[in-house]
């Protein structure tokens, strides 16, 4: 990069700002909800697997227009959004994940989101163990999980069940939060413009080295690009070749760290059962409170995930583009957890 300066400063916004849930809330109304109930139809009569719909199987002729003043929210304003109205007691669980495709293939277009090549994803209780280095996020349960921006340009999820309480959804502005670098500590926002260090969590190629490099910021033609996962990025120190995190990266990711966590900076949102959030993977960094599951009542907590790309980026900085490692995208599937 050739200078540092502030980005986007009209996407910056704080907490107090959007207290009002109306504000990020995109309610549908009965005639919008019955669009959504014909393309699902639609689709569903052309194939019950999600693989095989894209936009033009999923038609809305009037709920699209919507759709892309929603996106280009995303992109040119707060970063994120929850849809809300969907009757999802009126539909089971493979009727659901097809009217998120489809509202999703709206958006833009399916981006694998693992070794699996999943493109359509499940979060929820794996049963892992959380002292495996090679664990996800998604495959996590009742605990918390940190501020972090995932791989796409988008990121959506879904909640099919909310579970018993807790599992609030936490967004946080990226863009003030670089700003804020900027402005007070330039230092340490330039270092985290160098390429840093992540553990591949055994998603590497076969024979591909364990760790990779991509920087925190990206200024690419005035636009903000980011990418922060910082466990990631700390659990690539155990690797012996990786490259060594800079006593200055280090004051970084726990400088960015305490920004999001600012209250000033991210709000919470609660995702009830048909409700769906989208976020700008590169606006708005995303975490969750620690939740409860009751298995025996049923009452587990069960949201899908889609990563997008977006139509609006003409252009992107290399290593952000919709094709990841090449057996991500040969691996083209669907993960296919179920709780119903």
């Amino acid at each position: 990069m050739s200078e540092l300066r502030l980005l986007e400063q009209s996407c910056e916004w704080t907490s107090d700002q959007l207290e009002d849930e109306s504000i990020w809330t995109e309610q549908l109304d009965e005639n919008e909800c019955d669009e959504l109930d014909a393309a699902l139809r639609h689709a569903l009569a052309e194939s019950s697997d999600v693989l095989d719909i894209d936009r033009s199987h999923f038609p809305l002729p009037t709920l699209s227009g919507r759709l892309g003043q929603i996106e280009q929210e995303l992109i040119e304003g707060r970063g994120f959004v929850r849809i809300r109205g969907i009757d999802s007691e009126r539909y089971g669980q493979d009727e659901m994940e097809m009217l998120y495709w489809g509202i999703g293939m709206h958006l833009g277009k399916p981006w694998p989101q693992n070794k699996h090549g999943h493109v359509l994803g499940d979060v929820i209780d794996q049963g892992v163990d959380l002292d495996d280095p090679e664990i996800r996020g998604n495959q996590i349960g009742a605990a918390a999980l940190p501020f972090h921006c995932d791989g796409s340009d988008l990121v959506g999820l879904m909640c099919l069940s909310d579970g018993v309480e807790g599992g609030l959804s936490l967004v946080a502005n990226s863009v003030r939060i670089h700003n804020t670098l900027v402005r007070e500590d330039p230092d340490l926002a330039l270092e985290l413009y160098k390429p840093q260090p992540y553990h591949f969590r055994g998603e590497q190629p076969p024979g591909g080295k364990s760790w990779y490099t991509v920087p925190v910021f990206i200024d690419h033609g005035g636009r903000l690009f980011m990418r922060a996962i910082p466990p990631y990025i700390a659990a690539s120190q155990m690797i012996e070749d990786a490259p060594r995190l800079t006593s200055t990266a280090k004051a970084g990711l726990k400088r960015l760290v305490a920004l999001a966590e600012d209250p000033t900076n991210h709000i919470a949102m609660q995702l009830r059962a048909g409700d769906m959030q989208f976020i700008n993977n590169y606006h708005v960094m995303h975490g969750r409170t620690a939740y409860t599951d009751d298995p025996e009542s049923g009452r587990i907590r069960h949201l899908k995930r889609l990563w997008l790309e977006t139509k609006a980026f003409t252009s992107r900085p290399e290593g952000f583009s919709n094709s990841g490692p090449s057996h991500w995208v040969a691996n083209r599937s669907v993960s296919r957890l179920r709780t119903d």
